[in-house]
Order: structure tokens, then sequence, then C-alpha cells
């Protein structure tokens, strides 16, 4: 059974799953795919999400941290327009545990739970360590899309998270840095800020 918890489990860090491609990804019954998704849900090894999907829970996505920096996208998206996301690192793969979207009609729109590679996307260059204090990409991931990130460290220093902000070419240019590092950068310091508060009072 720990197996086939497991298993549910690797269909869902994938992406967000209906119960329906739940049962398609692991090949498990639909009965005994529903219940083990329920009982991790119970144990908030998993959660839903916004339409009733299946995704990673607080306890594999650490519930705290996008808790803590909700303040800090709110008000990067609110000064730039864009849409904002907060990644982790998943093995080769970075997971967005908050999205707050754009108040524009053409905007970037990133679910919560979704998998994305770390090879692509100024995120991932963030969390692949392959950034310093921010990292930009212009239509790496997707076309007509730019992206500007910054990391999110610990006390010690280590890279836990990546803060972005996102949006079209048309308004973010093909140099989105010179517009975005800067805020980007501060919203990524006042995460970390809250991180760090919260691990030394812990």
């Amino acid at each position: 059974m720990l197996d086939k918890a497991v298993c549910v489990l690797d269909a869902v860090e994938a992406g967000p799953r209906t119960l329906a491609s739940l049962v398609d990804a692991t090949g498990l019954s639909r009965a005994t795919a529903h219940r083990l998704a329920v009982a991790l849900e119970a144990h908030r090894l998993l959660a839903r999400d916004g339409a009733g999907r299946f995704v990673l829970g607080p306890r594999l996505t650490g519930l705290d941290l996008p808790a803590l920096a909700r303040p800090a996208l709110e008000a990067l998206r609110d000064a730039t327009g864009e849409s904002t996301q907060l990644y982790v690192r998943r093995g080769d793969r970075r997971l967005c545990v908050l999205s707050l979207e754009s108040p524009h009609g053409l905007r970037t729109i990133v679910p919560v739970g979704m998998s994305l590679p770390l090879d692509v996307g100024s995120a991932g260059r963030v969390l692949g360590g392959d950034a310093g204090e921010w990292a930009q990409s212009v239509e790496e991931r997707e076309r007509g899309v730019a992206s500007v990130s910054a990391p999110v460290r610990d006390s010690r220093g280590d890279t836990v998270a990546a803060v972005s902000v996102s949006g079209p070419i048309e308004r973010t240019t093909r140099e989105p840095g010179r517009l975005y590092a800067g805020a980007v950068g501060e919203a990524a310091a006042a995460v970390s800020a809250a991180l760090q508060r919260q691990t030394s009072s812990g």
C-alpha cells in the first residue's frame, strides 16, 4: 500500500490531477486512487486547488513559505502590474507553490502545483544555482512571455525558493530585468527576511 501511495504522490508531483487523470497516471482502480488521495490529503501530503484537483500538500510544499511570501508577492504584483509566482525546487524540476495573477486581461497564468523544468525560465536558473542576484528570460518556456526571478535564501544563505514576475513581452519588453530586477529583488529579500525570522523564532 505504501508503494501505491508513493505512486499517487509521484503522479501529482508532475502536476495537478483530477481523480480521472490520477487513475490514468497510476494505473490504480478509481476506488483505490480516491481512497489513497483522500488519506494523503488528511495527512496534508496532498491538497486541492481551486478547481478541486489534487496538488502536493503543505507538508511537501512548505505551506509556511507561501503564507510568508504572499504579502511580498502581492506588493510585487501591485507595483509591476504583472503576475507573480513563488517556486521551490523538486528534484530536477520546479514547483509553483504560490501564484498571483495580474489584473490585466492579457497576463501570465501559472497554476499552483504546476511542475516545470529547471532548464528553462528565469526561476529555473535561480533554483538551479545559475544566477546571481536575479535572472531574466525571454520566450524560453512560452512564446511572447518574459520573466525576472530572484532567490529566496534561508539563514545559511542557501537558495530555497525563487520569486518571479512574468508577463507578455509587449509590457515587459525584451529586457525585463531593466524594468523589474529591483522590485523582484526587494520582494525576494522580504521573503528571505520573513523566513529567517520564522526559523530563528521556531
